[in-house]
């Protein structure tokens, strides 16, 4: 398969004719990636069972994970889902257009391909205007999960979603770098309790205000390892290895001082026996590393940084054939929660506490 890709370069205001193409694509039952303001989305027609199967070949995705349905506008969800629960529609006026996904029950048209088998269906409006131009004149709902083989970091540039999809997708709609850079915010709101199944950019604190109460997490977030085996996952990243690097990256957590020091003896380690050594720190700490490869991901000041630069960082160790990746580890608050969460799942849960490995040695 021929791949095209497409420029827009105007992102604000898109060129139509140049979206018309890959909206006939979509209508046609074929694979279109595109931007939205999270990561770049692997689009097929949400109620085409057969073109949903063509998301989970691409990506090599087990047929039980879910995809997401993306829409234009409001009046699409209704024919999505059997209702909207009044918690939902306040999530959804509160946020829509914007990161949030909201997990409803399903209605008939909507294929058990597309939901992984599920009585629920998950639903965003993306905020990005390539991305609902594309879907309003697809005429369709557009099932797209990360454009990226499935369990790598997800992409946030069309050029990532070349090296990952290149001949297995019909076209790829290069609008130019992702804003916020990691995935959306999803709440279950089918159930009597609304609940946070995968963090993002819309976060705990800020679904909490607009209901008025504190909205919970589901187990899998605060969790010490995945979903098990055995169970049907609700929401895409919930059972299986996502976000991962090629490298074995370990976390490392405690007080600054005691992590630098951590970071560094286990580069030095990893670098004396000959093996490719990465180390992703801060703006306000990369001058602390002696050892290895050293990426800043941003500022811990600006949090959104971290977000942004995360998935970029990974490909980068990727691309440099790192063997091992040490990592500080950030705040679980606000958008940290949504950051930790993908770190942790990157690293296979694998972290290690600064202060006993110190204590350790010292001994």
């Amino acid at each position: 398969m021929i791949t095209e890709r497409v420029k827009i370069e105007e992102a604000k205001e898109p060129d139509l004719n140049k979206l018309e193409k890959g909206a006939r694509i979509l209508r046609e039952g074929g694979l279109v990636a595109f931007p939205t303001e999270t990561v770049y989305g692997l689009g097929a027609n949400a109620l085409d069972e057969q073109a949903a199967k063509k998301i989970y070949a691409a990506k090599g995705r087990p047929s039980d994970n879910p995809l997401i349905a993306h829409i234009a506008d409001f009046h699409q969800v209704d024919t999505l889902v059997k209702e909207i629960p009044k918690e939902g529609r306040r999530l959804m006026e509160a946020f829509w257009p914007g990161p949030l996904t909201l997990i409803f029950d399903k209605s008939e048209i909507v294929p058990y391909g597309t939901t992984g088998g599920l009585d629920t269906v998950a639903v965003r409006m993306p905020r990005d205007p390539i991305a609902r131009a594309l879907i309003r004149l697809a005429g369709v709902p557009v099932a797209a999960p990360s454009a990226n083989v499935s369990g790598r970091p997800s992409p946030t540039t069309a050029d990532h979603v070349w090296q990952d999809m290149n001949g297995k997708i019909d076209m790829i709609i290069d609008g130019g770098p992702v804003g916020i850079g990691v995935e959306s915010t999803i709440i279950d709101v089918s159930g009597d309790e609304p609940m946070i199944l995968r963090p993002g950019a819309v976060t705990q604190e800020m679904a909490s205000e607009v209901l008025g109460r504190k909205i919970g997490l589901d187990p899998a977030i605060t969790g010490t390892g995945p979903v098990r085996g055995d169970m049907r996952p609700k929401a895409p990243g919930m059972k299986y290895r996502h976000y991962a690097p090629k490298a074995s990256l370990t976390l490392v957590e405690g007080q600054m001082e005691d992590v630098i020091w951590a970071i560094n003896q286990l580069a030095k380690e990893k670098l004396g026996q000959g093996f490719v050594t990465g180390i992703i720190c801060t703006d306000e700490t990369r001058d602390r590393y002696s050892q290895g490869i050293v990426r800043s991901i941003g500022s811990r000041k600006w949090e959104e940084s971290i977000a942004h630069n995360l998935y970029g960082v990974l490909r980068e160790f990727d691309d440099l054939n790192a063997d091992y990746i040490f990592s500080e580890s950030f705040s679980r608050e606000n958008l940290g929660q949504a950051i930790m969460n993908r770190m942790v799942k990157a690293a296979g849960y694998h972290m290690i506490k600064a202060e006993d490995m110190r204590k350790g040695i010292e001994k």
